[in-house]
């Protein structure tokens, strides 16, 4: 059996990474660089941040990959070699999760832009864009797909689709939630949930979004939808302002706040808990204290 799917079928609830992009600038990266250039130009730097998870008590750590579709790489000097920038954010994942027996999933973020009738693109294209990803993350030996802070049925199904056309390995599909608990094209927790667990999700999550009392309120209708479905939550620390003098978002929620809300969502059925944009290190181990029984 996977080995994801074996210690979530244990009963065991595991804990996931904290943020990348957010992490990453404070390292230096710089606004408008791509994070995923850095995992041909700065390896050294993404084995860092995701080594400090996993030395955190992460069980879960993503890939450097959330805009690593061919399309979402146009801004990218490695759009062309965006096969070999998946395969190797795997490997460096791989490396980081080592450190405790950790496992890794591929993160698979959106395209960047609308699909029709919407917007420009083509369902087919996006589709295959995914593809292509999901091949080389799971060639890369990833141990789960994640499809995070999705907002429309229509990229979601390409999405899914296309990750299901090229491997049996687990997929949790986790939507974004930042109009409270609606996502920017009004789609609803229950619809999701209806959705995706009748296509074969194997988890479905929330992440990113705004606060931990609006994520609740998503879990909670999550878990009446589909009692008993196992949960992927990884919320932001907060909403963020901006820091006039870094340039940067500054989240509020301390390591103790994230920690408390996470032990509530595994109350309401999550089954993997971590956070998003403004978690660090701190913030996962108090996430690990709150939730693991050891």
């Amino acid at each position: 059996m996977n080995k994801f799917l074996e210690r979530l079928n244990s009963g065991e609830i595991l804990v996931a990474d904290g943020a990348t992009g957010s992490n990453l600038q404070k390292m230096g990266l710089k606004p408008g660089k791509p994070p995923e250039d850095l995992i041909i130009d700065d390896p050294d730097t993404i084995l860092k941040l995701a080594s400090s998870f996993a030395e955190a008590g992460s069980d879960i750590i993503l890939t450097c990959t959330f805009g690593g579709t061919r399309i979402r790489m146009k801004d990218s000097k490695y759009q062309n070699q965006c096969q070999e920038v998946n395969m190797r954010a795997a490997e460096i994942a791989r490396k980081a999760a080592s450190l405790n027996g950790g496992l890794v999933a591929g993160s698979m973020g959106p395209v960047g832009a609308i699909l029709k009738p919407y917007g420009p693109l083509e369902p087919e294209d996006v589709k295959a864009t995914f593809a292509e990803q999901a091949k080389s993350l799971a060639d890369g030996g990833v141990d789960l797909l994640l499809i995070e802070t999705m907002f429309s049925f229509e990229e979601t199904n390409a999405a899914f689709e296309g990750a299901r056309s090229v491997t049996d390995l687990p997929i949790v599909v986790s939507f974004s939630y930042d109009r409270g608990t609606r996502t920017m094209m009004g789609v609803k927790p229950k619809d999701v949930m209806k959705r995706y667990t009748e296509l074969g999700a194997n988890l479905i999550g929330a992440n990113c979004g705004t606060t931990l009392e609006n994520m609740e309120a998503v879990v909670k209708e999550y878990a009446a939808t589909v009692p008993n479905f196992p949960l992927w939550v990884k919320p932001n620390a907060g909403v963020p302002h901006m820091d006039i003098e870094t340039e940067q978002g500054v989240y509020d929620m301390s390591p103790e706040d994230m920690a408390t809300y996470a032990k509530k969502y595994v109350e309401l059925g999550a089954k993997v808990v971590g956070g998003c944009c403004g978690n660090t290190s701190e913030h996962i181990v108090a996430i690990v204290k709150a939730v693991k029984n050891n």
